[in-house]
């Protein structure tokens, strides 16, 4: 049965890449995240750190474009490619870290609140509700401001506020799940609530968190580009956010340096519309009825 069982999974999964594969969106998205991820991880070793520091800048403020600086200099002399390049790293760690961190908190709260009911249900959906009429951005913006500055204040910001929409999602599809015949069979063979979660309920939902994850990695690196662009960001790292931070603070608009401004905003533009078109694709893949829908 286990030689069935995984001859079955590894046949699901093919049907679900080759299914995948036809959408040309979510194949484009991902080439994008590869490229942006062999970059990100390729940093160190093709570029010299030392060039980030502003006391050892090798131009002079606001160079534009040239061949020795491809996207030009900031208000400080450092090659914008460089920063831009290393605020790849920043932005995306941040982004995942924060993703999942939401993504666990609503999972558990969806999952416990679909599967006992009741008032157990009652109390988490009541939490549930209060963190979706708080608007996240303030939230995150006020925990950002109370707690000492840094990547993990960030992540932590973004990934307390922003669990509200998996833990419902999570819960409508615990709720279907649990009427299921498999599962109430589970339950009159005598199988207990961590049984019934871990080989019934968790397999039936993962693929709705899965997608909900891609989806929220997008809304994570726009939080974290939004709250380092308003200066709450850890100021010793380079982030995109940062870059624009930097950029406003320091006229680029009156210098009419468009190269400081572009660069890192069509990197946040670019890996967000990437992960958007792999969850929008995953989510036809793995739900065909929401496509049906739109």
């Amino acid at each position: 049965m286990t030689r069935i069982g995984r001859q079955r999974r590894r046949a699901a999964a093919r049907a679900t890449w080759r299914a995948f594969a036809a959408r040309r969106g979510g194949v484009a998205g991902v080439a994008v995240l590869v490229v942006v991820a062999l970059l990100a991880v390729a940093a160190p070793l093709l570029t010299d750190a030392s060039g980030l520091d502003v006391t050892r800048a090798p131009g002079r403020p606001f160079e534009p474009p040239s061949g020795r600086f491809w996207l030009g200099t900031d208000n400080t002399g450092r090659s914008v490619l460089l920063l831009t390049w290393w605020g790849t790293r920043v932005s995306l760690v941040v982004g995942l870290a924060a993703t999942v961190l939401s993504v666990l908190i609503g999972t558990l709260v969806g999952v416990v609140a679909g599967h006992f009911g009741r008032w157990v249900s009652g109390v988490l959906m009541a939490v549930t509700d209060f963190f979706l009429v708080l608007p996240s951005l303030v939230l995150a913006i006020a925990l950002s401001t109370v707690l000492p500055r840094g990547l993990g204040t960030i992540v932590l910001a973004i990934g307390v506020t922003a669990w509200p929409a998996t833990a419902r999602l999570v819960r409508a599809q615990t709720l279907a799940v649990r009427a299921r015949p498999f599962v109430e069979r589970a339950r009159a063979l005598g199988g207990g609530h961590g049984h019934v979660i871990g080989r019934h309920v968790l397999p039936a939902v993962l693929p709705l968190v899965f997608v909900n994850t891609t989806l929220a990695v997008a809304g994570a690196i726009i939080a974290e580009s939004t709250l380092s662009f308003l200066g709450l960001g850890d100021p010793t790292r380079v982030s995109w956010g940062s870059l624009l931070h930097a950029a406003n603070a320091h006229g680029a608009v009156s210098q009419r340096a468009w190269w400081f401004l572009l660069p890192p905003g069509l990197g946040v533009v670019c890996v967000v519309l990437a992960f958007t078109l792999v969850g929008r694709a995953l989510e036809t893949v793995l739900n065909p009825r929401s496509g049906e829908r739109r």
